[in-house]
């Protein structure tokens, strides 16, 4: 991911760090943080701007992307930080480090360049210094749902650790897939570009592009055998390892623990096998989580592909390193993921990148779970609004909370001041 360089430049160069006393108004913060603003123009070389004045209210605006009819469009209605609940409890400083990640992509954005140039002099370690470096600088949007809903769905996701080789063997027999030479990838904006954001993926049988193999067909060994990038012991673990995009896997036959990482999907949509057992009977909702469908596998052992083939997307894999064991995944953002305060949105709503705040409960409990977090990630299941996908991490707790979690939560997006609505022209 390429950094804003000068901008970074400039501001090390500066060598100083925001500290806010909380003896300051509201007027002199804005004037101390538009001075730093000011300073920091004159050093890029950019004419001097004016303090821009405090943001008057504004009406709820109506996000209407290109792809989302209007009837489907939401609502990002401004209300001020205090109605955020929780947001002067939650910890800033282990938000910051998110943000910071964000902004290596976003910085690059004329209506983001200001407000993360300016980032990069707050003190990360000084919480109140964050928590007033975005009171000044965003405002606060209340996600609603065309049908006027502010409530949506939370699941969680997380890294897994599986076990393999790169040769088989023994227990690693089932085997983890680099892309198909034949699967055919077109981005249908360079014909389109109202569709910017959507690809079609198939294969080219003469002058045609038709649907890839499935899922059933993948297994069944004839859509991609000679691309195998490692086997691994268990094929329960396999499955859930493409639900979550990307994970870790020790090798046995050598002294590594390497990163598997997303690389691309035959072309079909996600289709949940909890949602399968359910309306066949099986499990209740409340039954549905990972470990309860782990758990149904266990007992029906002979339906296990019978479950595995209900999701005809299958996701193939590419090795990448592992230098730093606490570096989560990147996202489809393009950095790393950061464990609790990193979440997967649905982009046709939410911009990539920019800051959340969610207020929901933790996992399989009432306990409010209320803090700052970034949208850096997508998901096949993450579709709508108000549809949030909480990366958890990696290890065993990590994954025990991921998969239970399923909780209703509201959301809010932070937008710079002045920058229009998800939908409007800019964002």
């Amino acid at each position: 991911m390429n950094t804003n360089k000068k901008n970074a430049k400039t501001a090390s160069n500066i060598n100083t760090h925001i500290s806010f006393p909380m003896s300051f108004t509201r007027n002199s913060l804005l004037a101390s943080l538009g001075a730093v603003a000011l300073s920091l123009a004159a050093c890029t070389g950019a004419p001097p701007k004016k303090a821009a004045p405090p943001t008057p209210p504004v009406k709820a605006v109506p996000a209407v992307p290109e792809r989302i009819p209007p009837a489907l469009a939401p609502q990002f209605l401004p209300v001020s930080f205090s109605a955020l609940p929780g947001w002067d409890r939650d910890d800033m400083v282990a938000a910051w480090p998110a943000f910071l990640s964000s902004c290596r992509v976003l910085g690059k954005r004329p209506d983001w360049k200001e407000a993360c140039a300016i980032a990069l002099q707050v003190k990360g370690d000084d919480d109140s210094a964050i928590r007033l470096f975005f009171e000044t600088f965003f405002v606060p949007n209340r996600v609603l749902a065309a049908d006027g809903a502010d409530s949506g769905l939370v699941t969680g996701y997380y890294e897994p650790l599986l076990h393999g080789a790169r040769k088989r063997g023994g227990p690693y027999q089932t085997p983890l897939y680099r892309v198909p030479d034949d699967l055919v990838t077109v981005d249908l904006a360079s014909v389109y570009p109202e569709l910017k954001g959507m690809r079609l993926r198939g294969r080219l049988v003469g002058k045609k592009v038709l649907p890839y193999s499935t899922r059933a067909e993948i297994e069944a060994a004839t859509g991609a055998a000679g691309k195998e990038l490692m086997w691994v012991d268990d094929a329960v673990e396999a499955f859930f390892l493409q639900v979550q995009g990307s994970g870790r896997v020790q090798l046995t036959d050598s002294p590594e623990t390497v990163r598997i990482a997303y690389a691309d999907q035959n072309g079909y949509p996600y289709k949940s096998i909890g949602r399968y057992l359910v309306d066949k009977g099986e499990l209740s909702l409340d039954q549905a989580s990972a470990q309860g469908i782990k758990a149904w596998i266990a007992g029906h052992p002979s339906r296990q592909q019978e479950l595995f083939n209900a999701n005809p997307s299958y996701v193939f894999f590419k090795e990448e390193r592992l230098p730093d064991p606490k570096v989560g995944p990147k996202g489809a953002l393009g950095v790393a993921l950061t464990p609790q305060r990193s979440v997967a949105v649905d982009v046709k709503f939410v911009p990539l990148g920019v800051p959340l705040f969610l207020s929901t409960t933790q996992a399989n409990s009432d306990i409010p779970m209320q803090r700052l977090v970034m949208a850096q990630d997508t998901g096949g299941a993450i579709r709508g609004p108000i549809r949030v996908d909480y990366f958890f991490g990696f290890g065993a707790e990590a994954s025990e909370n991921a998969g239970r979690m399923k909780q209703s939560g509201k959301v809010w997006i932070l937008l710079p001041k002045q920058t229009p609505a998800p939908g409007a022209a800019g964002v």
